[in-house]
């Protein structure tokens, strides 16, 4: 189903957009004078634990974090028991994306120049991957794992993150 064309028998119309208010975006917008360049700080104790939390989880589970097609076995898996399990004893699918995507950046971490931190931008602030506390090369994990998990694609890692790692050196 097509969400933003007419049907091809359709003779009507097509209803008319209003015009956008800028003053009821409230805080959605960048004033004028902000910077869109991200905003880069050091890991804290928090984002530490939660790595380490997931990257404990992956190892109980059998996953080896430094292997591509270990990282796509075990997602496929886990989307695999997600998606055939019942509603309402499926296990939380955000705490799995959450493990997969540390799992991701951790590889990145240890493959790559890119390094782990906490990035803010106009889309707000997340657990990421870049060069130093520049900004201008920005890896969100949890953005490639929860789009791909949503439209339940597999076997996705090796490919998108190697090619990540075929741009990306190690210092």
């Amino acid at each position: 189903m097509a969400w933003f064309g007419r049907r091809k028998d359709s003779e009507s119309e097509p209803e008319p957009v209003g015009e956008l208010e800028l003053a009821s975006a409230g805080d959605q917008l960048v004033d004028d004078g902000e910077s869109l360049r991200p905003i880069v700080k050091g890991l804290g104790p928090d984002e530490k634990a939660r790595i380490d939390s997931a990257l404990a989880d992956l190892e109980a589970e059998g996953v080896d974090v430094d292997d591509l097609s270990s990282l796509s076995e075990g997602l496929d898996k886990a989307y695999a028991a997600w998606a055939s399990g019942d509603e309402d004893s499926r296990p939380d699918h955000a705490a799995i994306v959450e493990r997969y995507a540390i799992g991701i950046g951790s590889h990145l971490d240890r493959k790559t120049d890119l390094d782990w931190q906490v990035v803010t931008d106009v889309f707000g602030t997340d657990l990421s991957l870049t060069e130093g506390f520049k900004g201008s090369f920005v890896v969100v994990p949890h953005n490639l794992v929860a789009g791909r998990w949503m439209r339940g694609e597999t076997g996705w890692i090796p490919a998108v993150v190697g090619h990540i790692i075929r741009r990306r050196t190690r210092r």
